[in-house]
Formats: structure tokens, C-alpha cells, sequence
């Protein structure tokens, strides 16, 4: 989108909060997608989420990972755009039954990972509070940082998604100081909004290698070949 990156839901206090409801130990690992319209960037990479660790797990309920999206200024109750749904087709991922989100408060409180699309939104999420900096990342940032762990260190999937996912995002947080971005624009997803297909398409495929390593990490299963 091409909308200011403050958002309407940042920092707005007129809908109550909601806090994470609690759950049996090992449960659910929820995964937030952000952007700024909610209808590009955010929904491509959510979807993909979805249908990548679907394929990998053979399991269509992901094993326990809730993948959602929001956006700082999210068009509440929109569809997304035309040329994500067919950059999702692409890739032989479901668009179905999508509608936007603004980001508010309480998507963030029920975050076990924040993956945003640029610096600027990762900026937002952390100053909305909820103890957010440790599981915030841009979604490159956050690829950078898992292709540098090693796999063994862990748990293994026998142990569960959940828990593999919840150490993966710790020893993402213990790296960030000590592996910086080689440039600034290295960690931005750059908006397609109202840009045509092969823009968007290119997107798409950045976003697909920049998930491929995070997919990889969380499953403990490689893509096929």
C-alpha cells in the first residue's frame, strides 16, 4: 500500500484489548504476518506459510502453528488483491475465504512471532508495547537469522512444531545483535500495491525464498526437489 506506515491500529485504545486466551503447554504457536494494506504483501506470505508447512508436515492443521496477517493501516474486511490471489495460485496455494485486518493490540499480545515486510512496520509493532522486540522480525531479517542456526541445536520434530518453533525464535533473538543486514534495503519487501502482475509476481518469489529456510527450520523438513 501506498498509505503512510502509521497506522490506524497502532497505538489505538477504542477497542478493548483481548488478551491471549491461555492453553494447554505446547498447544498452538502463532504465527502474524504484517504489512500495511493487508491485502498484498501480508496475505501473500501468510498463504504461502500455510500451504509450505502444510506440505511439508503432510498435515493441512500446520501442527499447531495458527499463521494469520494484519495491517498497520489494514483495510478491515477487504479482499486481497487480484494479483496476490493469482501469485498465490502460482504457487498452488489457497486464496479462499481472505479478508484484512487492521492491526490491533491484540493480534500482537496473541503473537508467538511477528514477521513484517519492512523495517518500518517491525518499528510499529515493537512501539505498540506487549514485550514485542523479541518476536518481532522483518521477514528477511528473520531468514537471515534462522539460516544461521543450527539445525541440531533443535528440538527435534518428534518434540513437536510448537516447541521447535518456539526455540527457533529464542536463538533467532540471541543472533540479532551479531548478524546485521548487509545493507538496509536488504531486509524490506518492497509494497506491490497497484503495481501489474510481473511486479507483483516477483514479490511473490521473493517472498517464497525468504520463506523457504523459515519453513525449512520449523518443520525440520526440506522442500522437495
Amino acid at each position: 500500500m501506498t498509505a503512510p506506515d502509521a497506522g490506524r491500529g497502532i497505538g489505538a485504545k477504542a477497542r478493548p484489548v483481548i488478551p491471549a486466551q491461555p492453553g494447554p503447554p505446547g498447544d498452538t504457536f502463532r504465527i502474524l504476518h504484517v504489512s500495511t494494506g493487508n491485502v498484498c504483501r501480508s496475505p501473500i506470505t501468510e498463504r504461502l506459510t500455510r500451504h509450505f508447512v502444510a506440505d511439508r508436515l503432510g498435515d493441512p492443521a500446520g501442527g499447531g502453528l495458527i499463521v494469520e496477517s494484519a495491517g498497520t493501516w489494514g483495510h478491515e474486511g477487504a479482499p486481497m488483491e487480484t494479483n496476490a490471489e493469482t501469485v498465490l495460485a502460482d504457487f498452488g496455494a489457497d486464496s479462499s475465504g481472505f479478508t484484512g485486518r487492521e492491526l490491533l493490540d491484540e493480534h500482537v499480545i496473541m503473537a508467538d512471532l511477528v514477521l513484517t515486510a519492512t523495517r518500518d512496520h517491525r518499528a510499529q509493532v515493537v512501539s505498540m508495547g506487549h514485550s514485542a522486540g523479541l518476536r518481532t522480525f522483518t521477514l528477511k531479517e528473520f531468514t537471515r537469522l534462522v539460516k544461521a542456526i543450527d539445525p541440531a541445536t533443535l528440538p527435534p520434530l518428534e518434540d513437536g512444531v510448537v516447541e521447535r518453533a518456539r526455540a527457533l525464535v529464542r536463538a533467532a533473538a540471541a543472533l540479532r545483535g551479531w548478524l546485521l543486514a548487509p545493507t538496509a534495503e536488504a531486509d524490506e519487501v518492497y509494497d506491490p500495491y497497484g503495481a501489474p502482475l510481473p511486479f507483483f509476481r516477483s514479490i511473490g518469489d521473493e517472498i517464497h525464498q525468504a520463506l523457504d529456510p523459515v519453513v525449512t527450520a520449523l518443520t525440520g523438513v526440506a522442500a522437495r526437489a
